[in-house]
């Protein structure tokens, strides 16, 4: 009987060893396979390291493209000489000539001439001083060919009073000499077409207000360039521009 017994014993103890096993095996097994599904790997790329041929990210977390093969990675030197237009040889220089004796002869002569037949008050007197071209004529808006009565079409009033004494005004200040010594150089009254406005003494912005008005002032400040009426004349004398506004 007793060996019978510890035979039964023996049996259930074996019995629950091999559950405990069985169970033990299962938990390893199911372990392992949650691990497989769930993507994760133990590579250098899931611990956060880039491989060598992989662009790493830029400051804004985008990755920046791998260069291609044989592109020219090195940064390009600046070209002398191509500068942006911003950066644009400046214009020639203005002479300004308040010394109207410095004037060449011919241009002193017709300044005066101007001046003379102005101040008559009789406008035909300016005819055979007038030497205008076809554009100047088109910037006059003539609508014929008389130039005297595009000049006078200016005026305020019929007899042309008004362009006579805008023209003396002109006159008694400096010139402005433009585009020296090329074909197009001309002497342009009054000086300050040669002059940004915020330069101007207190001096000069007197002398200007004796052509414009203090409104007139004020709005051409917004652009820091005279645009009034301006009257030119070439260096062999020839009265070659009389022009308003920019």
């Amino acid at each position: 009987m007793l060996t019978v017994a510890a035979t039964a014993m023996r049996h259930r103890s074996f019995v629950r060893l091999l559950a405990a096993a069985c169970l033990v095996f299962s938990t390893t097994l199911y372990g392992q396979s949650a691990w497989a599904l769930s993507g994760a790997s133990a590579t250098p790329e899931a611990a956060g390291t880039a491989t060598s041929d992989q662009a790493a990210p830029d400051a804004r977390g985008t990755a920046k493209p791998a260069p291609m093969f044989g592109q020219d990675t090195t940064e390009k030197p600046a070209v002398p000489g191509n500068k942006p237009d911003a950066e644009a040889s400046p214009p020639a220089s203005v002479e300004i000539i308040r010394d109207l004796n410095a004037l060449p002869e011919p241009v002193r002569a017709t300044r005066q001439a101007i001046i003379d037949a102005a101040s008559s008050g009789d406008f035909e007197r300016l005819r055979p001083l007038l030497n205008f071209d076809g554009d100047q004529m088109r910037q006059l808006g003539a609508a014929g060919d008389d130039t005297l009565d595009a000049l006078k079409s200016l005026s305020g009033d019929q007899e042309g009073l008004e362009i006579l004494a805008i023209m003396l005004d002109l006159l008694q200040t400096g010139a402005a000499r433009l585009n020296a010594g090329t074909p197009d150089e001309i002497y342009v009254w009054p000086y300050f077409v040669g002059k940004p406005l915020d330069t101007l003494s207190a001096s000069e912005r007197v002398e200007l207000l004796r052509i414009i008005t203090a409104g007139d002032l004020i709005a051409m400040e917004e652009n820091n360039n005279y645009n009034f009426y301006r009257l030119g004349i070439s260096p062999d004398g020839k009265w070659k521009m009389f022009s308003g506004g920019d």
